[in-house]
């Protein structure tokens, strides 16, 4: 008893001297920890996060970038004073790619108000809203063109009225910018492309329209010619008035004439000779049409037929109001005048 006594007090001593170590010795260190367990020790914060770690942080508000009109609108700006020829002129201002092909589109805009390049004036002043179209020529939206010849600052703008089948180019007053021709070879088209007057020494005039637009005589006649030089003039007729001023009236780069239509036919005003193309020498869909005197003389149609302009109905006053100060608002001033 006396010996499994001391053996007891013994073996107490020795685990109450392992206690008293353990409670002095300071903690492991991270470094210690890794090295005893192959893994790091845990910090406190890691398993009990304060509520203000917690909580998350607010990103700063950052700020839109300001959109550009022009660019949200897919359109571009020229702003042009001309000192020389125009072509230069609108080259300078929008560039080498650009340039010499908007100076064509916009030149079919200065007709109707100058003789173009001869009313040209050094210091006159163009502002062009167009969009580039790879492929295609330059789309033009809106012109403003200030001329030291009339003294005025014209305007045209770009708009398709509700339920007709093409834009066309319209005057502050609604009216539209183009004449139109009574008894014209076409009811519709697009735009006219090329007259007498615009410097390109054309002999008519060149409608932009569809292929398959209906082409009708311009006076009572009998056709001449058809398919002469057909490599430059596609499929074209040639009608000769009956009476009158004894007129020759040519219409090229057709769609394939009627199988049935025959050198001695005679057409009534108004009747259909065939329709448009785009056959022969010709890089769009367009009807050429040229008028000649008796003595091969070419005539100018727009001198030779009476001309009108058409107006927009009442019904689309306020819609096309609406596009003309969008426009406007992209040109940027905005400019009185007519």
């Amino acid at each position: 008893m006396v010996v499994s006594l001391l053996l007891g007090l013994s073996a107490g001593g020795v685990w109450w001297w392992k206690q008293r170590l353990a409670s002095e010795t300071p903690p492991a260190t991270s470094e210690q920890q890794l090295a005893a367990t192959g893994s790091p020790a845990t910090p406190p914060s890691a398993t009990a996060p304060s509520a203000a770690s917690a909580a998350p942080v607010a990103a700063a508000p950052v700020a839109a970038p300001p959109t550009d009109p022009l660019a949200a609108a897919g359109l571009s700006r020229a702003t042009i004073r001309i000192d020389g020829p125009m072509e230069t002129a609108v080259t300078a201002a929008a560039g080498p790619e650009v340039g010499p092909a908007l100076a064509q589109v916009v030149t079919r805009t200065l007709v109707w108000w100058v003789d173009v390049p001869g009313d040209l004036r050094r210091g006159d002043t163009l502002d062009v809203l167009y969009q580039v179209r790879p492929g295609e020529e330059p789309l033009v939206y809106a012109v403003r063109f200030t001329s030291n010849k009339t003294g005025q600052t014209h305007r045209a703008y770009r708009f398709q009225p509700e339920g007709d089948k093409n834009p066309r180019y319209y005057l502050p007053s609604g009216e539209e910018l183009e004449l139109r021709l009574e008894n014209s070879p076409l009811e519709d088209y697009e735009q006219v492309t090329s007259l007498l007057r615009d410097g390109r020494r054309h002999k008519g005039v060149d409608f932009k329209t569809p292929v398959g637009t209906p082409v009708k005589a311009p006076f009572t006649g009998i056709v001449r010619r058809k398919n002469w030089s057909f490599r430059f003039n596609g499929n074209c007729v040639e009608l000769e008035e009956i009476g009158g001023k004894n007129r020759r009236a040519l219409f090229l780069h057709m769609d394939e004439l009627p199988r049935s239509l025959k050198v001695g036919d005679r057409f009534n005003v108004g009747t259909m000779l065939g329709r448009s193309g785009n056959s022969g020498r010709s890089f769009a869909p367009h009807l050429h049409y040229q008028l000649e005197a008796a003595n091969e003389r070419v005539l100018d149609p727009y001198e030779s037929h009476r001309t009108y302009r058409r107006s927009l109905a009442a019904s689309q006053r306020a819609a096309f109001e609406a596009e003309v100060r969008r426009q406007d608002g992209l040109l940027g001033t905005t400019v009185a005048g007519g």
